[in-house]
């Protein structure tokens, strides 16, 4: 498969550099492909343009016999930041532990909470060299409807991998309450929602008080990725139906495996939504061959065998979630804590997303 097909990080935006006067040495000393280096030069930096919410860079060393040597450092977003949102120690010692029993996390190779060498708390791991289905696939990958129905149903078996994983072995008990999970959610993301509304978006109480009123009885736990979407896979280069990693675990935690589910739905465009949703789509999930939102439910339904009465919830609960951490985005650029252009007209699709809400609740989407 050709090198144009391969993920790649491109110019760093403005207002987001990363200092390399203290990261430099501090990597070198950290990191054993770099420790023997005599007289190594910093590295070239570029960033990924995907994340909305932590910054991702790629560090690209040019070693002493010529080779190339690379990594990825994430850190927290600069501006006001929500409780426990952005912990990079978190999310490098939960993949740390995850590593050895869920093949598809990267691997940690170093984290620092010292503020003095970027201004951020940041962690670096493993580049994994391959493919990101962002909203379209590149234009040099074709594939038919067969091998992306393969992509797609080895994309949600790897999400069923990760909810059957034994977190108690894994020792990850640590990682949140468990029990109360659903409650918790629904109230956290609420106040989160309410805590970054700005004057030009809905107050979104109909939906709220639909969610605190029609919590499911029974929850199940299990670890959850709460973020897993097709541009957080990376797929192998030469065979793309295949997934070879996993990545962004920044919200990981142990949940419900059901709105893990609900979580991936509110991303999942089908190819015959609306003008927006396409317009707004992050995966391909409209390319001939990709399951529908009900087909992934029934898929996953199967494949996992639990027993669902209103699927609703689940639903509209990833769209409020993703309306509140929109918002919480949308937020920042209101308050200029950050110049990304892209976040500018964030505020048009929190009301999009709660209209989707509200279609949810009468069995419309």
């Amino acid at each position: 498969m050709s090198n144009k097909v391969v993920d790649q990080a491109g110019q760093v935006r403005p207002g987001e550099e990363l200092a390399l006067s203290h990261l430099h040495p501090w990597l070198q000393q950290q990191l054993p492909h770099l420790r023997s280096q005599l007289n190594l030069t910093p590295p070239k930096v570029s960033q990924y343009a995907g994340g909305a919410s932590n910054w991702t860079y790629c560090l690209s060393y040019t070693l002493n016999d010529g080779s190339l040597y690379e990594v990825i450092l994430r850190r927290a977003p600069a501006g006001t930041k929500a409780k426990g949102a952005h912990d990079m120690g978190r999310e490098y010692r939960l993949q740390q532990a995850l590593k050895p029993v869920y093949s598809y996390v990267p691997a940690m190779l170093a984290h620092s909470d010292d503020i003095n060498l970027i201004g951020s708390e940041f962690y670096v791991m493993e580049k994994l060299k391959g493919i990101i289905p962002r909203k379209n696939l590149p234009k040099a990958l074709q594939l038919s409807a067969s091998d992306t129905r393969r992509l797609c149903t080895n994309a949600l078996d790897s999400l069923i991998e990760l909810h059957q994983v034994d977190y108690q072995a894994a020792n990850l008990s640590h990682l949140a309450k468990g029990e109360g999970y659903v409650k918790r959610q629904i109230d956290g993301w609420s106040s989160r929602y309410q805590k970054a509304r700005t004057w030009n978006v809905p107050k979104a109480s109909y939906v709220m008080d639909w969610l605190a009123n029609n919590q499911p009885e029974h929850e199940h736990i299990c670890l959850t990725h709460n973020d897993f979407r097709f541009d957080n896979l990376v797929l192998n280069s030469a065979d793309p139906t295949q997934i070879i990693g996993v990545l962004d675990w920044e919200l990981a935690t142990l949940g419900d495996p059901l709105m893990d589910l609900g979580n991936s739905l509110a991303y999942w465009i089908n190819a015959d939504d609306d003008g927006i949703a396409q317009n707004t789509r992050r995966q391909p999930t409209h390319l001939p061959g990709m399951l529908s939102r009900q087909q992934v439910i029934d898929y996953y339904l199967a494949k996992t065998g639990f027993k669902v009465d209103n699927m609703a919830f689940y639903q509209v609960y990833g769209l409020f979630r993703l309306a509140a951490i929109v918002q919480q985005i949308y937020y920042r650029y209101h308050h200029k804590q950050t110049r990304n252009p892209a976040f500018k007209n964030l505020w048009f699709f929190v009301h999009y997303l709660l209209w989707q809400c509200r279609r949810a609740i009468k069995g419309k989407r």
